[in-house]
Parts: structure tokens; sequence; C-alpha cells
């Protein structure tokens, strides 16, 4: 190279243009025609005699390359941190010989590159993050076996905690996961962020979220509050997605299982290690270290139980006569799905009646009202949806247009738009929800039902869709029968004179003692 540069640059080329030509620095190309030939044979000689820390683990680091190319050097420093107690080499060390061992002996790393929107900074010991991942590990014998991860993380101090299963997670598993996590911080957090796994959230339901039994009861024992994540909402969920991509990759990634025990042992040196040990990009700090502030900030909570979980998922099974309306309001039909109105589910495993007509035509009917909410040709491809444009979001329409729109349904305006508002800052995540249910409401109830629920929902604080149409339903049921008006005995007209004989007729009446002694078996 030295050699070269020299050629190139007798031959008229600019110093950026041999850099470009020979794939190298400028500065380097400067460097070396600053040399003259004697400087530089002694420089070569002396980078020839030189050694470096990592050589020594050269040949295994070569091994794992090849066998995983996929492998990051982060992954690789962790991997002789872990088998060499000795070892005290830096990671940007490790980082630039990984990838002069890349270079050198060709092994490109191959990588998937996912997107996360920023989160906020929240305040010390407000808000913990929790997900759920999954992983394929091969064991001793080489045989593939399945894993579940649930992790939480601390939004301040990125102090994280992690629990592995060989079954997926129930809400008892869940629960107990909880437990254990709370007691590795030391305390729990005010507010909890899920995503809408189903052992945790039955129903979206419009903002008013209904949650599994077992986990509302464990929710409302702890008090904590919970921030359940919309879909494709990952900026409320960026740090567990980023700690779930970490645990994957740093610690999972081409790990040879043995026992889950030992796999969750490994698991804690590891967040020991690096998931809380090592310097995190954000913050520029250790989670461990910020942590020791940030539990302080945390509340107390309740005894650790020790018994673990350990019960199989079940799985139940939604096929019938009927049709059981799914959580994203739609119905299944021979592998594919058909749209019904937004608000259909209710969250309680609401069924629904389906007629074919001819195999072409697919009508929905709520059993309930009897009324048709939803006609569809049937496909005859598999795995599609088949949609209604009416049974989705209306988007046609901002908020504070619908809004107006359904306030002008009102006897009152002002007082259905104070009421519409109100709802709006309560639930500012669901408000097109809310108001779609509302809007829905006119075309099940009577107005006037519906205008006194305006008031009484208002005199209650009752401000959310479902307990405005629960209002209406209440009103509805507490309606007073209409008296029948008493009749006056003058206007009942008498019998004529030629039947006033009925009025002497009496029936006659039978000795019973016959009848007794047949009952008590005596003969006569």
């Amino acid at each position: 190279m030295y050699n070269e540069i020299f050629q190139l640059k007798e031959l008229g080329f600019s110093k950026s243009k041999i850099a470009k030509k020979l794939g190298i620095a400028r500065g380097t190309v400067n460097d070396y025609l600053k040399r003259d030939p004697d400087e530089m044979a002694l420089w070569l000689a002396s980078t020839k005699r030189r050694t470096r820390k990592l050589d020594k683990y050269k040949s295994e680091i070569l091994d794992w390359l090849k066998e995983h190319p996929d492998l990051s050097s982060a992954q690789i420093a962790d991997w002789l941190d872990e088998r060499y107690p000795d070892f005290k080499v830096g990671e940007s060390t490790v980082r630039r010989y990984v990838g002069e061992l890349r270079k050198e002996y060709k092994i490109p790393k191959v990588t998937n590159k996912r997107d996360y929107e920023a989160v906020p900074e929240l305040p010390m010991g407000f808000q913990a993050q929790v997900d759920f991942g999954q992983t394929w590990q091969k064991d001793e014998q080489g045989h593939s076996v399945k894993l579940y991860v649930v992790a939480f993380v601390l939004s301040r101090s990125r102090q994280k905690y992690k629990e592995w299963l060989d079954h997926p997670f129930t809400t008892r598993d869940l629960i107990v996961a909880h437990k254990n996590a709370f007691q590795a911080f030391g305390g729990k957090p005010v507010e909890m962020v899920y995503d809408q796994d189903n052992i945790i959230v039955v129903s979206e339901n419009h903002g008013d979220i209904i949650y599994t039994k077992e986990f509302e009861a464990y929710r409302r024992e702890e008090g904590f509050r919970v921030y359940a994540c919309r879909g494709s909402d990952p900026e409320s969920k960026g740090k567990i997605e980023n700690v779930i991509g970490f645990i994957k990759k740093s610690f999972a990634k081409h790990r040879v299982y043995t026992t889950l025990d030992e796999w969750n042992e490994q698991g804690k040196l590891w967040l020991e290690r690096r998931g809380n040990g090592k310097i995190h990009n954000t913050t520029k700090k250790k989670p461990v270290d910020v942590f020791q502030e940030e539990k302080q900030y945390l509340r107390p909570v309740k005894q650790l139980t020790t018994v673990p979980a350990n019960g199989k998922q079940t799985i139940s099974s939604d096929i019938s006569i009927s049709r059981v309306v799914r959580k994203d309001n739609t119905i299944l039909y021979k592998a594919n799905r058909y749209s019904v109105p937004l608000g259909t589910y209710d969250g309680f495993s609401k069924e629904v009646h389906v007629m074919i007509q001819n195999d072409h035509t697919l009508t929905i009917i709520d059993p309930e009202t009897d009324k048709i909410i939803g006609n569809h040709e049937i496909s005859n491809e598999k795995g599609i949806l088949v949609q209604d444009r009416t049974h989705i979001r209306d988007r046609s329409q901002g908020i504070e247009a619908y809004k107006q729109s359904i306030a002008a349904k009102f006897e009152d305006h002002s007082l259905a738009l104070k009421y519409l508002d109100e709802i709006n800052r309560k639930y500012p995540r669901y408000t097109r929800d809310q108001l779609q249910l509302i809007n829905k409401i006119w075309d099940e109830f009577p107005s006037e039902m519906i205008n006194k629920s305006l008031v009484k929902c208002i005199e209650q604080k009752l401000y959310s869709a479902t307990e405005f149409k629960d209002m209406i339903n209440y009103l509805i049921s507490q309606r007073s029968i209409t008296p029948i008006n008493k009749v006056n005995v003058k206007d009942i007209q008498p019998l004529h004179d030629e039947s006033s004989y009925i009025f002497e007729i009496k029936p006659p009446i039978r000795d019973i003692s016959p009848y007794v002694s047949i009952m008590e078996g005596v003969d006569d």
C-alpha cells in the first residue's frame, strides 16, 4: 500500500482520490506520504512484533463468528466475560477487534434493523413496562426447545428483571412474576405499562378497559395503575420492546439450553453483568447505579408468594353453530374474517347468529335485538378480511366536528357538548371509540330515554359511553307502567231480563268421602 500511494501520487492523483481508490482514510494517505522508506520499514517491523490482549482468544472468537455470523461484538464480550473471570478488556476494544476479524476473514454480519420512537423520561419510581417474548433454543442433544420470557424494566433507571418458563405464560404465572419483580426491585411503581395481552386484558371496551378476573383482583390488592397500550403504539412501550430484543440478542442467541433452573440462573447473572451492569446507550449511566436512587421512590409491596406457577395454559375453542365476535370486531367463517359494526365486541364472548344463503351471502344477526348487523359476500379465498366500510371508525370527520354532529341530536345541544368534552378529556386515546358508541345508541333506544340519560349521567358524574348506555337501560327498566283507569260501576251493562236465571244457578257439590277412601287404600 505504501508503494501504491507513492506511485499514484507520482501519476498526479490527489490525496482524496488516492484514498478513494485504495479504500482508506485520507489521513492514512497523508501519514504514509510523510514517511521515508527506512522509517516505514522500521514501523512495519514494530507492528509485526506487537501482540494484543484479545489475540489469545482469537481462535475461539473466530469459531463463534463462523458458527454464528450474526453475533454482535457486545455478545462476544459478554461470552468472554462469562467464561474468563480475569477478562478485563473494554467493549470498544472488543468491537474493533471483532470488526477487524470480520474484515480479514470475510465474515459479514447479518443484521435486522428495527426503528423505535423516543419516549420522554418519567419521574423516579413512576412507571415500569412489561412485555413478553419467546425464543427457540438448542439443548445439549441438539433438539429445539421453545422458551417464554417476561421482562420488567423501570422506565427511569432502566433497571431490569426477567423470568423464563418452558410453557406459555398464564395469568397466574404473570402474577407470580410480578411479585418476584417487585421483590427484586424492592418496591413497586405507580403505573405499569402492558401490551393488550389476553392474560391481562379481556376487552379494550372503548377505553373502559376490562381486565381478567385474576389480574384485576391482584391489581386492586397491590393498588398500582395500569396503562394498556393500543395497537401500533410503539412510543408508549419502546423501552420494554428494546429490552426484549436485548435479551434475545445478547443473552439467548446461540446459548445452549440445559434446564429451566440453570437457564434462569444464567439469566440472573447476565442481568447483573450486562443487562443492569452495562452503561445504557441513552442515559450514559449504568442502570444499577441510577436504580440506587430510584428504588427510594418505589412503594412498598406485600410479601412474595413463593409457590411457583407451573400450570399449562388452556386454549378454548369458539367453534359453534353461532359465531363468537372476536376482539377486532370480526367473526370467523371458513378461515376468513368478516366484519361486524365497531363496538359489537363487548369483552364477554358475545355471540351472533350467522345465516348462509345459497353459499353466496353471509348475514350476521344480533340475537339480542334480532337486527341484521352485517351482510357480506362469501369469499372463496382463505385467510382474508372481508370488511364493510360502514363497520370501521368514521374518520371522515375530525373529533371536534364529530362531537358537534352528535351533540346536535340531543335536545340540549350545549349540555350534550359539555358531556362529550368531558369524555374527550377523560379518554383522550379513546375519544373516537366513545363517540362512536354514543352515536350508535341513537339507533337502539328512544330519544326520550337518551335525553334523560344525559341529564342523569351529568348529575352523577358518569362520563363514559358504556355508563351512558347502562343508564339508558336502567331508566327503561325503572319506567313505571301506566296504571289502568278505574272502572265506573255505573258503566257496567246489566244482563237482559231473560238471562236473569243465571244468577240462581248453583253448581253441584259432590261428597268427597269416596275419594278419601281411594286415597287411603280402603276397598268399598
